[in-house]
């Protein structure tokens, strides 16, 4: 193992993992509140369709590396209707999930020795990548009586010589917060005086209420050579162990990237391309389906943790709330230990998603049904054998 590599954190799911398999069942069913996946299949024939094109002869093939043209055709439409504004398919790479278009990005815009900024809290994922390429994580905190929104001026402050990105995720992992658009345009503006590109993560924008559009970016002339907005197919379509994402970049960027992903995949599965087009264009009523169930769910999980004397949510949205826990004093991750062995609630601590978080636990609240969600209220009521609330 390198020295780089050793300073990187355990992979926090897997993490999670491991404290589940501590719980011995007294409560009742494991509550995984961990991952941020789908806790439904995949459309029935969304699935049918996608075991047929892993069955073709052409899905055993290399395709071309930023994706087949069908399919970069068809993300570029639904882009462009989504957020009224034209995006051509030669802006549109598609990669082996959001986290290898993040990687690629990076790859691309920076080198050892550069810095990124990386606000607080941050999903673990892209500190993790950083770290393994020798790029700087530079931290902006955010201040939870904002809603954990960024600072343009505090932001400004951090940027010098070193500085190639700044890092946003909208609606965000690991707090919900979905940015308005006054804030993503002030900031890819920053970015244009100073000459940095803002990296855009939207994995979750498909469970915005009511289709929303998300912003005005892509109509602003400091997209093309500004902007990398990064998207996933996997929570919107059920489909995460598929592998399947895409990123939209202008036109200098992009060959950068293209060289990044031949060498670390050189093209997404071909089965999950083919199938993909017909999804974006016959699965709209699944979509917003999905999302009105996930908004539905995060007012019941409010409603369930409104009464937990001690508990707090300071953010919720999307597939997840950010909540302030009781213990103050205890470390988070020994707070979602314990919960997770004693309870049978598994969590994230907030100490995974960067520094002087430690009064908050990640609840992925959309791996759970409306029951589910009801028991872990009931189980976070009971006194707690090891520790008691502040």
């Amino acid at each position: 193992m390198t020295s780089r590599l050793a300073h990187v954190s355990v992979p926090p799911i897997a993490q999670a993992g491991r404290w589940a398999a501590l719980y011995d069942g007294r409560h009742g069913a494991l509550i995984d509140c961990s991952q941020a996946v789908p806790n439904r299949p995949p459309p029935p024939e969304l699935a049918e369709r996608l075991a047929s094109a892993a069955a073709s002869a052409g899905s055993a093939r290399y395709g071309e590396i930023l994706g087949d043209r069908t399919l970069r055709a068809a993300y570029a439409a639904h882009v462009s209707e989504r957020y009224r504004v034209a995006v051509d398919p030669s802006r549109v790479a598609i990669t082996s999930g959001c986290n290898q278009a993040f990687f690629a990005t990076m790859v691309a815009l920076g080198g050892a020795g550069d810095a990124v900024i990386l606000p607080v809290p941050w999903y673990f994922n892209h500190l993790m990548t950083l770290q393994m390429l020798g790029l700087e994580a530079r931290p902006l905190p955010l201040d939870p009586a904002n809603g954990f929104l960024p600072d343009a001026l505090a932001l400004e402050a951090l940027i010098d010589e070193r500085t190639k990105a700044v890092v946003l995720v909208s609606p965000n992992n690991p707090t919900g917060a979905v940015y308005p658009d006054a804030v993503l345009a002030e900031i890819l503006a920053l970015c244009a005086r100073h000459g940095l590109t803002l990296v855009l993560d939207e994995t979750y924008r498909d469970f915005l209420a009511n289709e929303a559009v998300p912003h005005s970016l892509f109509g602003r002339s400091e997209a093309d050579d500004h902007l990398v907005a990064l998207y996933s197919f996997s929570k919107t379509y059920a489909i995460p162990g598929h592998r399947a994402g895409a990123l939209v970049a202008g036109s200098r960027a992009m060959p950068d990237i293209e060289k990044v992903i031949d060498c670390i995949q050189i093209c997404a599965p071909r089965g999950t391309q083919a199938v993909l087009p017909w999804a974006i264009e016959s699965l709209g009523s699944f979509r917003k389906a999905s999302a009105a169930e996930i908004v539905a769910r995060a007012e019941v999980f409010a409603q369930a943790m409104e009464p937990l004397a001690g508990w707090r949510i300071r953010q919720i949205g999307a597939y997840f709330a950010y909540v302030e826990h009781p213990f103050a004093g205890e470390p988070s991750g020994e707070v979602s230990r314990r919960l997770a062995k004693e309870l049978g609630i598994v969590t994230l601590p907030g100490s995974f998603f960067g520094p002087d978080q430690e009064r908050f636990l990640r609840i992925a609240f959309a791996n759970v049904d409306a029951p589910a969600i009801a028991e872990m209220a009931r189980r976070l009521a009971l006194p707690s054998p090891s520790s008691e609330p502040a």
